[in-house]
């Protein structure tokens, strides 16, 4: 029996040792993966982001800041790929997991709407540099560490759900199948103005890649989501240069070909960036209180992002940890960071990735090839520019659609999990925010957890979390 044991060790060490130093780095072969689903998922990856290159200038380049200056918007094109592409590729080479960032929407919103007004373009990307060194800080310490730990297991559940509703929700909003109700109401079919009806050739090449996708998907075809992108996106150039089509009609990326697949990189904003002008010009309490909302953002979109896409991923363990979860936070962190020195925002981990990991993706490899594509398309970028968002939205509502299938492993008759996790998934959506969404369900779940006369298991970390997201949600009303 030993000699069978030794004989079969020495047969797993040369089957370890024959395959290829990339495998044993990225754990190809032991996540059950292949290069080819890595390169396919990290593709797919990047098409369903590649939207953040024209809607993140669009959105910082259109605001003025407290000296009335503008950012521009070609610069911003080249930072944004820029900043994504190396913290993707740190983050595939570091965390090895198929997680990709880019330009956080919840902070770019903080940033454009809440920072500009009140300070510089350089002050406020300062403040992002603080917010990335903030989050590293709060990983060395453990304190990101032990949020994650402190969640119950059934509101890790409802967060991955919830963002898979909001994933959704971003998807069919940009995709212009759903918008702003008119008359008073939340939502409505088709673009605003439509009259609830849908319109135009564009929502054709939506509902077209939606469903050659989900029909590949139903037949298990390998790369299901990928082919419904390229198809949606060939079909839209062909009606586009057939019907001569405005270019406003699309929701973003024009689907025409281009004079030149090239275009000269703008590098002017790296490192315009002031570490302490803010906490001059607006104030020591203006400036605490917009880096503290940064963080809080920042935060909470990663924690809930990195929680979905583990699990999704099937590389989490029973308790919803990922391996190297250190080095992804510290990676997440390093993101803010990058984001503020090239003046694009904090470049955080895009829920998005949840597109790579439906197509295969299961180790950094993935995001090595995300990353890659992102630093092409700083070069590339009217080739990449093609891909409407009408083509991109079609793996987002699919990811949502599939993230949806851990609803029933929630414990929906404990009434002390039921509304805490509805609170969670449904505010997601609704209030198109993830952090908020995490926040309500914490406060949900402490109170509820309490009034039961169970305050032991709620733990001291909750109540300090529940404390921070109720001033958080009552800041605006107490003057700050």
């Amino acid at each position: 029996m030993t000699r069978l044991d030794d004989s079969g060790a020495r047969s797993e060490r040369r089957s370890t040792t024959d395959r290829s130093w990339l495998d044993r780095f990225f754990l190809v072969s032991e996540r059950g993966s292949t290069y080819g689903r890595e390169v396919r998922g990290g593709l797919t990856t990047f098409m369903a982001m590649a939207y953040i290159i024209v809607l993140n200038p669009i959105i910082l380049s259109g605001v003025t800041d407290v000296n009335g200056d503008q950012l521009s918007a070609a610069q911003l094109t080249t930072m944004t790929a820029l900043a994504a592409g190396l913290v993707t590729i740190m983050m595939g080479v570091v965390g090895r997991a198929p997680i990709a960032c880019a330009a956080a929407l919840g902070v770019m919103a903080v940033v454009a709407y809440q920072a500009a007004p009140v300070m510089a373009w350089p002050e406020v990307m300062g403040l992002v540099v603080w917010q990335g060194v903030a989050i590293i800080l709060m990983v060395v310490t453990g304190v990101r560490t032990a949020v994650m730990n402190a969640l119950p297991h059934d509101l890790k559940l409802a967060i991955g759900v919830g963002i898979g509703l909001f994933v959704s929700l971003i998807g069919l909003t940009n995709a212009g199948f759903v918008s702003a109700g008119e008359g008073g109401g939340l939502l409505q079919i088709g673009a605003t103005g439509g009259g609830g009806h849908l319109n135009g050739w564009p929502i054709l090449v939506f509902v077209a890649g939606l469903v050659l996708a989900s029909v590949l998907l139903a037949r298990n075809v390998s790369g299901a989501i990928f082919y419904g992108i390229i198809g949606a996106t060939v079909l839209a150039v062909v009606l586009h240069h057939a019907l001569r089509l405005d270019a406003e009609a699309w929701g973003g990326g024009v689907p025409e070909l281009p004079a030149s697949p090239l275009a000269v990189p703008d590098f002017g904003l790296l490192f315009q960036v002031d570490l302490f002008g803010a906490w001059t010009s607006a104030g020591p309490t203006t400036a605490g209180v917009i880096l503290f909302t940064l963080v809080l953002a920042g935060f909470f979109d990663a924690l809930g992002t990195i929680l979905a896409i583990g699990t999704k991923a099937d590389i989490a363990d029973a308790q919803g940890q990922m391996p190297r979860i250190n080095q992804i936070l510290v990676t997440d962190g390093a993101g803010a960071v990058t984001g503020g020195l090239t003046s694009s925002s904090a470049t955080l981990v895009f829920v998005e990735s949840t597109a790579g990991v439906s197509e295969g993706a299961r180790t950094g490899l993935a995001s090595v090839v995300t990353g890659l594509f992102f630093l092409s398309a700083i070069f590339f970028a009217p080739v990449f520019g093609m891909v409407p968002a009408e083509a991109a939205s079609v793996a987002m509502v699919l990811v949502g659609a599939m993230m949806m299938m851990h609803v029933g492993q929630i414990a929906w008759n404990d009434v002390a999990v039921a509304i805490p996790a509805f609170l969670t998934i449904a505010m997601m959506p609704f209030a198109y925010d993830i952090a908020s969404g995490i926040g309500i369900g914490i406060i949900a779940h402490t109170v509820i957890r309490s009034a039961q006369g169970r305050i032991r298991e709620v733990g001291a970390l909750m109540w300090i979390l529940s404390a921070v997201f109720a001033f958080h949600f009552a800041m605006h009303a107490l003057g700050l």
